[in-house]
């Protein structure tokens, strides 16, 4: 069993390779190995293209047959863009499947693991598998539900505020963090913010990682009455991801048709009383394909976000400075009784990125 989890620990070292890449797909790794040897390695690329289990069979120089192979994610049973990886594993001959964890995704939930047992294969499941679904959290949510799993995200004073004065961009964290958001934007499949801050801001909303060519996220913007400037940023980049923009269905229709005109997507979802129907907007996103969404602001939409419990997880940015009475607080429109109502943070991780620090944890809602 320790040699079971020490070569899922490297399997879940391949999965990583993936991430950003793969979505809809989730990240998966493989590991084969055989005579106590590790004979091949490899994992999920992109959509569409073969699985880890098989780029890892077609990468080994010398025959399977008797071979384990250590995978992350349970090897899928049916044909989709692909053929079923579990053919691949009984016609190499591989004697022994280590799984990480069972795939929620109804198309094969425990028939994989089903169909190599029936084919006289031993199967181990269950090792590492936290490790295994924590790398995979988008996949589980968006196939499970329907819906992105989502991120607030958020560079924050020492006194909570976002900027030192209401209405100006004023930048609080340092470069580190920024190279940190910059790695987190390529692994999400979309950006979310709000028309207030593409009007402060200005911001172009593209991942930017020094030494190593990073994917642009879908960029989604909440205008509800599209006020906002055509000459805005995200509505020039030049980038392979495209920019969304969701309004209320009375928004002027000469507006959806000139950023239309600019290939700017267009939605239109019910109004609410802070703005538009996020869960909506979440609804439309699953739909299309979205798996995960990073929500950098601003404030009055993190508190939308936190009152309909629509966040999942954050990585929060603080900088040791004080930012003063005027600048703007992280969340707005979100109120709590005492701590036993407020919504907190488990499963908390730290990470020291220059002078700041990162806080990371998923949403628990009070009841």
């Amino acid at each position: 069993m320790q040699n079971d989890k020490y070569y899922m620990q490297l399997a879940l070292i391949e999965a990583r390779k993936g991430e950003g890449r793969t979505s809809p797909n989730p990240c998966v790794g493989a590991v084969i190995v055989k005579g106590g040897r590790i004979v091949s390695r490899g994992y999920h690329k992109r959509a569409g293209t073969p699985h880890a289990e098989v780029n890892a069979i077609n990468k080994a120089a010398e025959s399977l047959v008797g071979s384990t192979i250590y995978v992350t994610l349970e090897p899928c049973n049916h044909t989709g863009k692909t053929p079923p990886c579990t053919q691949s594993i009984v016609d190499n001959g591989i004697s022994r499947v280590v799984v990480g964890m069972n795939d929620p995704n109804p198309l094969v939930d425990g028939s994989g693991i089903a169909f190599l047992r029936e084919n006289k294969i031993e199967v181990v499941t269950g090792v590492l598998r936290d490790e295994c679904g924590e790398i995979i959290n988008p996949f589980i949510k968006h196939i499970t539900q329907g819906i992105p799993w989502t991120i607030m995200k958020g560079g924050i004073s020492l006194d909570g505020k976002i900027n030192y004065l209401k209405g100006e961009s004023g930048w609080i964290t340092g470069k580190q963090s920024l190279n940190e958001v910059h790695k987190i934007r390529h692994k999400v499949d979309a950006i979310l913010i709000g028309s207030e801050t593409v009007r402060i801001d200005n911001p172009s909303l593209t991942t930017r990682i020094r030494g190593f060519e990073g994917k642009d996220p879908v960029r989604v913007v909440i205008d509800t009455h599209l006020n906002l400037p055509l000459g805005s940023s995200v509505f020039h980049i030049e980038s392979e991801a495209p920019t969304w923009v969701f309004c209320s269905v009375d928004a002027p229709e000469e507006k959806k048709a000139a950023l239309r005109e600019r290939g700017v997507a267009v939605t239109t979802v019910n109004s609410s009383p802070g703005g538009v129907a996020l869960k909506q907007v979440m609804v439309a996103l699953g739909k299309a394909d979205v798996c995960s969404v990073l929500v950098e602001g601003g404030a009055r939409l993190h508190g939308s976000f936190l009152k309909e419990k629509l966040y999942d997880s954050a990585c929060l940015f603080f900088a040791p400075i004080f930012a003063g009475d005027d600048g703007v607080s992280l969340v707005t429109g979100y109120r709590t009784h005492g701590r036993s109502s407020a919504t907190r943070l488990t499963d908390v991780s730290y990470k020291r990125l220059g002078d700041d620090m990162m806080v990371a944890g998923r949403f628990q809602y009070a009841e």
